[in-house]
């Protein structure tokens, strides 16, 4: 496994120094140096970096406020002369903080904190993926894997199916069951004469719509939102049109 990792920092040797312990693990790939937070902008947007050694004084803007605006960080160690920023640095999730100078010992021990990371939230992200199962359609009912049960779920009782990322949630009139799969690939399965997608979240069942209130459906006493591609599929189970 590579960690792609850039150095942010203002002082020329430190830069060079860290870029010298990086090409000293295998595992690392440097994807560049920038005397500026701002100058490291573009490459951590366009780039899929992992690992960013970053110093806390700089000019323009420190490392600790940089961090601040970054919505989805990549894993950061701080490297910097100054200590008294250390409860501020792990408050903002750092993983290491290294006090210049630092030893090639200590930063290898940084690294591998990183690593370590890395790969858990692989393996968890792998294990997921794993137990990703596709529901198994029959004439009257579905079979899907979930808390490493198998439940039936008969289509006469099932009112709405909600999607939340990976997950999706079928809400039946006595039970509600939660799965990974995918809302698309059961929009694709499901038969099109029981069942309708009314927005990038929802399949409801046709059988259970009650009423239809502006953009709003309502299915068995509850009101779901109708996206705006979907709005016309809805229109026709009334006899209407746009």
């Amino acid at each position: 496994m590579k960690v792609n990792c850039i150095v942010v920092d203002d002082e020329h040797l430190a830069r060079q120094y860290i870029k010298d312990y990086i090409e000293k693990l295998p595992f690392l790939e440097f994807k560049g140096d920038f005397n500026s937070p701002l100058k490291a902008m573009d490459v951590i947007k366009t780039e899929n970096i992992d690992l960013i050694f970053l110093d806390i004084q700089m000019p323009d803007i420190t490392g600790l406020e940089f961090l601040r605006t970054l919505q989805n960080p990549p894993y950061v160690i701080i490297t910097t002369a100054y200590k008294e920023y250390a409860i501020e640095g792990f408050e903002l999730n750092v993983c290491d903080y290294l006090l210049k100078p630092f030893s090639f010992e200590r930063f290898l021990n940084a690294s591998n904190k990183v690593l370590a990371l890395i790969e858990k939230a692989k393996k968890e992200t792998n294990e997921e993926e794993q137990e990703h199962t596709e529901a198994t359609m029959h004439d009257s009912y579905l079979v899907i894997r979930a808390d490493r049960k198998h439940y039936k779920i008969n289509f006469e009782d099932l009112v709405y199916i909600e999607g939340q990322k990976a997950y999706v949630t079928f809400h039946t009139i006595n039970k509600k069951v939660t799965a990974l799969a995918s809302l698309r690939e059961l929009e694709e399965k499901l038969p099109n004469d029981l069942f309708i997608r009314i927005h990038k979240s929802y399949i409801v069942s046709k059988k259970r719509i009650d009423a239809l209130d502006g953009n709003m459906l309502e299915v068995k006493g509850i009101s779901l939102p109708i996206g705006k591609s979907y709005r016309g599929l809805v229109l026709q189970i009334f006899g209407l049109e746009e």
